[in-house]
């Protein structure tokens, strides 16, 4: 089969999106199926087509939200290659810019659109509204989501049933959805010698004895991510516990807010941040964890908690329906409803080593349904039904 994937966000960016592609694309190719990408140009104001790796980069303009660039929603240099390609089916993983593109170019060639939703556009409607008007914002994106997701796509695919169940019960999307979790690597995560060479070095870099439990976090350094309540919710085990420590790996707009929030707090000493690193390091930290936790409401699915898992890491997160598919409570991790409760899970796993150990066992027992070969061989069976409805539509119209 040969695939079109169209999105705003690739490499060199990265985010949960970004590596939700690569991870499609790595399994679609092992499985000898022909991938090919058409995203922004992230880097530059160029068209640039890069033919031995089938990527075409459309020029966008900043939009002044993170690293984001948003494109016109036609190119006629991208039309004339993707025409070359003979694709089977467009897979589309944004709703503006390109995805709009995408649906254009579906349209001209008589392609089937398999659309994958990743962004609860209502959660970031701040960044744009800056306070004001926030609730009509928030309307505005839940009528633009039902507009791209309803009628735009011959199939419709969510990572959890979290995001299914808001589009049919608030949203009024009413359409049939497939539930497809992201899949990973799953085997990238697991600890090596190598690994634990790089673990050391961390720990030296930043002072960390035998004693210390370190509870950590990996993500977009940013408002929705509630950093600033897990910090605080951390305060108290610090002081009555100094071997505590808190890792958080990543960048984003609220990390200078983060570290003087730290330093008021006086946890200099106990909260490290990281700052960006290559994706390919993020096992290293992952396994560098005693605890991973996120306080996040807004995860569509939560890569990185399946990411933690993989590599045999208890989680302790926030009890959002985004996280109850990966995280069963009190079998490999806690789902937590308030900081105490919190605080109380973290405590009881640093302090039972047979329940610590059991978990870390059943951690890794728990993610088999996340490779990124499962992943690509269910959204092969929803390309299979996209291009049976496509045709049937266009056998109609002849």
């Amino acid at each position: 089969m040969r695939v079109g994937i169209f999105t705003d966000g690739y490499e060199p960016h990265t985010s949960g999106v970004t590596t939700s592609i690569k991870m499609l694309k790595s399994a679609l190719e092992g499985m000898k199926h022909e991938v090919y990408i058409v995203a922004v140009n992230l880097e530059s104001y160029k068209f640039v087509y890069d033919e031995e790796n089938k990527i075409i980069r459309i020029p966008g303009v900043k939009t002044g939200i993170y690293n984001t660039r948003l494109t016109s929603i036609y190119s006629r240099k991208a039309m004339k290659i993707i025409k070359s390609w003979n694709l089977d089916v467009i897979h589309s993983q944004t709703e503006f810019g390109v995805g709009t593109f995408s649906r254009i170019v579906a349209k001209r060639l008589k392609l089937p659109v398999v659309h994958t939703y990743h962004t609860l556009y209502e959660d970031y409607v701040y960044y744009v509204t800056h306070g004001h008007f926030d609730k009509l914002g928030k309307k505005v994106a839940i009528q633009m989501t039902k507009y791209f997701c309803e009628k735009n796509c011959d199939e419709l695919v969510v990572p959890t049933d979290k995001i299914k169940d808001l589009f049919l019960d608030k949203y009024g999307i009413k359409r049939e959805i497939n539930v497809i979790p992201t899949g990973i690597d799953t085997q990238k995560f697991e600890d090596t010698p190598e690994m634990e060479k790089k673990i050391d070095s961390i720990k030296k870099k930043y002072k960390i004895g035998k004693e210390d439990f370190i509870v950590g976090s990996v993500g977009r350094i940013a408002q929705e991510k509630s950093f600033d309540v897990q910090i605080k919710a951390m305060k108290p085990l610090v002081d009555k516990d100094p071997s505590f420590k808190m890792f958080i790996v990543g960048d984003g707009p609220e990390l200078g807010n983060l570290k003087k929030l730290v330093k008021s707090l006086d946890m200099e000493k106990n909260v490290f941040f990281t700052g960006l690193v290559p994706y390919s390091e993020v096992p290293i930290y992952l396994n560098l964890f005693d605890v991973m936790t996120s306080f996040s409401r807004t995860e569509t699915q939560g890569l990185t908690i399946i990411e933690g898992l993989s590599a045999s890491t208890p989680v302790v997160c926030i009890d959002d329906e985004s996280f109850r598919e990966m995280v069963q409570d009190k079998y490999n991790g806690y789902l937590f409803k308030n900081d105490a409760e919190f605080r109380n899970d973290v405590m009881r796993l640093k302090n039972n080593k047979d329940l610590y150990d059991e978990m870390v066992i059943n951690a890794k027992n728990s993610i088999h349904k996340y490779s990124k070969e499962v992943f690509a061989a269910d959204i092969l069976k929803v390309y299979s039904k996209a291009i049976m409805k496509n045709k049937i539509k266009y056998s109609k119209e002849d």
